[in-house]
């Protein structure tokens, strides 16, 4: 049995009675423990949707998704976003008002934590990501690629079993985007936390372990 078992995953969009759109048409594979997989394809290819459905923002889908043997609809849906799937986007959407170390911690703030020592974990976030020296700046004051790097440690704050990482290079330019993926990969190592990355560049996906190609809502 695979880690993550994805099968015959389809999403369909009603826009009104005689119009709806079919994002994802019969979506089939698995996933194993701790590999880094991405998911290629162009805009249009049901990559959000995709992601959207394992990040558990969207439950109107059929077809079923298992996680170490457990239908994901079996989980409450705040404590599946927090504890098992953490999310990276494009965006950043830090907090702009917050530090670099509150908007790590801000996950914290709304649901309980399972991390035991919330201040190592934060300490040890903080370095691994080269950002301890920048913990009290404010978004603003950060570059694209530092951005980045406070929402992946974030994204990891507490302990998820998978990340989700959303074209994560795609507001950063080509030198800062590579040291993003090698980050995620040194990540994807020592935290043995599995990575799903979405991206329509094929020059990304060749950096992780597999890549699943999606074509009008189906892989090929």
């Amino acid at each position: 049995m695979s880690y993550i078992e994805i099968k015959d995953l389809k999403r369909k969009y009603v826009m009104s009675k005689e119009v709806s759109v079919e994002a994802l048409g019969g979506v089939s594979f698995n996933i194993e423990k701790g590999e880094f997989l991405s998911v290629v394809g162009s805009s249009g290819s049901g990559k959000s949707t995709l992601l959207n459905i394992l990040g558990g923002l969207d439950w109107e889908y059929k077809g079923k998704i298992c996680i170490d043997g457990k239908d994901i609809k079996e989980y409450e849906p705040n404590f599946y976003r927090r504890h098992i799937v953490g999310t990276i986007f494009q965006q950043f959407y830090l907090i702009p008002s917050l530090s670099v170390e509150e908007n790590i911690l801000l996950p914290m703030k709304f649901v309980g934590t399972k991390v035991v020592d919330v201040k190592q974990r934060l300490e040890y976030l903080l370095d691994t990501v080269g950002l301890k020296s920048r913990r009290e700046h404010l978004p603003k004051e950060l570059s694209g690629g530092e951005a980045q790097r406070v929402a992946i440690a974030r994204a990891l704050i507490d302990c998820p079993k998978i990340v989700l990482a959303d074209e994560p290079t795609g507001n950063l330019d080509s030198k800062t985007g590579e040291s993003i993926l090698n980050l995620l990969k040194e990540l994807n190592k020592t935290e043995e936390v599995t990575i799903v990355l979405v991206t329509h560049d094929r020059e990304t996906s060749k950096k992780t372990d597999r890549v699943i190609t999606l074509v009008d809502g189906k892989n090929v």
